[in-house]
């Protein structure tokens, strides 16, 4: 009998969406005989039963589109707020998934779409899972699609802002995304030939960094560029966290979970801005006339790279050869030049970080790079 699919699309767009889509659906058609239906805006187009036909004409030409054509949302099935109100929706999205005689539900997304899914597949759902995420920081894969085309976005971001630091004399902060992983600020910081890099694994102290300006200063460099991911934080800020943290898990222990929990979220709140207040005390320590740039959304858009759309197919059609082996209840792992299954209970909840002796970090202190640690 032939296998009946459903395919969503969760949490943060990215480029390469669209190529996965197009993988599954394409080698799930023509290749094992699938039906394919997709879900529209993710978990919540699952719970509200929101379908597109996924045609041929509807996936003619999305290869090369950024985004995705079925939406997504970071909506959870089990706390998803409706009608004003937060609720529990996993026997809705249960429904729905029986109602349309589903073998197995696709789930294409980045650390919070393998917990959702992961969840779905206790609920008794066969669930498969594909890894993306800008941030590459989903566990236990070799790279996630998306992360490609937005190190080649923010490193052409980094060339660009060259020469207008070097025309003015100046100090430019490029703020780049990444909470928890800074994959992406070292990945595109050593690609442009950024002076500083500040990631989240690394905390830095702000003397650090402006004696690092100083120094070029002295050798004769009139400008610095400084590419700091937006979760990285000074040596004071990761010891407040880290006391923080402590005390959610004491109060966890204890059933007082909830002050704990908002503290350290206050915390995070005002830990936005924390690249302006960066740039104006760079300002007063080195003298030099600095300037911010975050590029924010702009990361997330456009084209995908080749390499994106070379391993969002890849990646997708490897999905579809494991649901026709009866394999649920993995993400499809990118490992060395194949895909390997790895089981959802070894993915979810876990972060895949910036080892402080990874290649690319040693790489980036050899040649000069100021980490925020040390000169």
């Amino acid at each position: 009998m032939k296998k009946r699919i459903g395919i969503l699309t969760s949490g943060g767009d990215c480029p390469g969406l669209n190529a996965a889509i197009r993988g599954v659906v394409r080698a799930g058609q023509d290749h094992f005989g699938m039906g394919c239906v997709g879900f529209r805006d993710g978990f919540r187009g699952l719970v509200q039963d929101r379908t597109l036909k996924l045609t041929p004409d509807v996936l003619s030409g999305i290869l090369t589109d950024g985004g995705t054509i079925l939406g997504t949302s970071r909506d959870k099935p089990h706390r998803m707020l409706v009608g004003g109100r937060t609720l529990d929706m996993t026997d809705a999205a249960i429904e729905t998934y029986h109602r349309h005689h589903l073998d197995a539900l696709v789930c294409i997304g980045g650390g919070g779409t393998q917990k959702n899914a992961l969840r779905l597949k206790e609920a008794g759902l066969n669930v498969v899972t594909l890894p993306k995420t800008i941030d590459n920081d989903v566990a236990l894969t070799d790279t996630t699609f998306g992360f490609d085309t937005a190190l080649n976005i923010v490193t052409e971001a980094i060339d660009r802002l060259h020469s207008t630091a070097m025309s003015h004399g100046r100090v430019i902060v490029v703020e780049v995304m990444g909470h928890r992983a800074g994959w992406l600020a070292l990945g595109a910081g050593v690609a442009g030939g950024a002076d500083v890099v500040l990631i989240p694994e690394i905390p830095y102290d702000v003397d650090v960094v402006a004696k690092a300006i100083c120094k070029r200063t002295r050798a004769g460099k009139t400008f610095s560029i400084v590419a700091v991911a937006e979760g990285a934080m000074s040596r004071s800020q990761a010891g407040t966290v880290a006391k923080l943290v402590a005390a959610k898990d004491r109060a966890k222990k204890k059933g007082e979970k909830k002050s704990a929990s908002s503290k350290l979220d206050e915390f995070h709140r005002e830990h936005v801005n924390h690249t302006v207040d960066l740039t104006a005390r760079l300002e007063q320590l080195t003298g030099l006339e600095s300037r911010l740039t975050i590029l924010g959304h702009l990361q997330r858009g456009g084209t995908p790279s080749a390499g994106d759309r070379i391993l969002a197919t890849h990646l997708g059609t490897a999905c579809v050869e494991f649901l026709s082996e009866d394999m649920y209840g993995v993400m499809v792992a990118a490992r060395g030049r194949g895909a390997e299954p790895v089981p959802l209970e070894e993915v979810a909840g876990k972060k895949k970080l910036v080892a402080p002796d990874h290649p690319w970090v040693q790489a980036a202190r050899r040649v000069g790079v100021c980490l925020g640690d040390e000169i």
